[in-house]
């Protein structure tokens, strides 16, 4: 399977170094989608790929899928072409946050023939929120804990919460910190009715999420500690790894979970 790759930052490099370094795999990235060319340009040697500015050229060359691997503004902005011309994997999920924008893509997705991935990201257990959800889930709870300089300026001595409120709100205050509220919406009761808590934390140097819910089939409690990416502590190492495991998946016959 051909890739074309939005974007050429920490996760897209993760990406290139996992695919095209591997000559077992039956996945490829040929092309990437960059706003500068000359920047990149080490890239395309460096990993046998080909940069592109304009995005129809991009779309209309040699790739299967597209995998969105820049911001959720990029995406706000991109998606909705993209989807009208190939399946798609999306990273900043939290663009989808915006109702308008997912009844849009949605739409598109189906008229075209086209699907629309989103990874787990940084969490685990949308498969039983998922299947929860198919009865009635009356409560989805996240608090999400990192270091507090990937989330705020100021010095800290404590522990602080710096967000309280629902998931929709969440991403606004924190686009690139909060995706998983919104797989979480997605898989569950929705941007409004998801609860969100952001603490920042001086002594931590991990990712911590716990997610809490309630309905039909019981309660659920868990928790997940990530490693933050190398190259970005914003964001999950697990997160770049859900997009390699997402791809990794696509074309086999037999499939765990879901």
């Amino acid at each position: 399977m051909n890739i074309g790759l939005i974007g050429a930052g920490a996760i897209a490099n993760f990406l290139l170094e996992e695919l095209n370094g591997d000559e077992k795999e039956d996945l490829c990235i040929r092309s990437i989608f960059v706003r500068n060319k000359e920047k990149y340009r080490p890239l395309e040697s460096k990993y046998d790929v080909t940069l592109f500015t304009d995005l129809q050229s991009f779309l209309q060359s040699e790739m299967d899928i597209v995998v969105e691997a820049a911001n959720v503004e990029a995406a706000k902005t991109l998606l909705p072409a993209v989807i009208k011309k190939k399946d798609a994997v999306l990273i900043s999920i939290g663009a989808l946050a915006d109702a308008e924008l997912l009844a849009e893509v949605t739409e598109l997705a189906m008229r075209h023939g086209h699907t629309l991935h989103l990874p787990s990201g940084a969490i685990g257990g949308l498969d039983l929120l998922q299947n929860a959800n198919i009865g009635s889930v009356s409560s989805v709870s996240l608090t999400t804990r990192k270091p507090a300089g990937s989330l705020i300026a100021e010095d800290i001595d404590e522990a602080k919460v710096v967000f309280e409120g629902n998931a929709a709100d969440a991403i606004k205050q924190f686009p690139k910190n909060i995706n998983v509220s919104i797989i979480l919406s997605l898989a569950g009761i929705g941007a409004e009715r998801t609860k969100v808590k952001i603490v920042a934390d001086p002594h931590t140097d991990k990712n911590i999420h716990q997610v809490e819910m309630t309905g039909d089939f019981g309660e659920a409690v868990f928790t997940i500690t990530n490693n933050p990416f190398p190259d970005n502590p914003k964001t999950s190492y697990l997160a770049a790894m859900s997009i390699l495991g997402t791809l990794k998946r696509m074309n086999r016959k037999v499939r765990v979970g879901g």
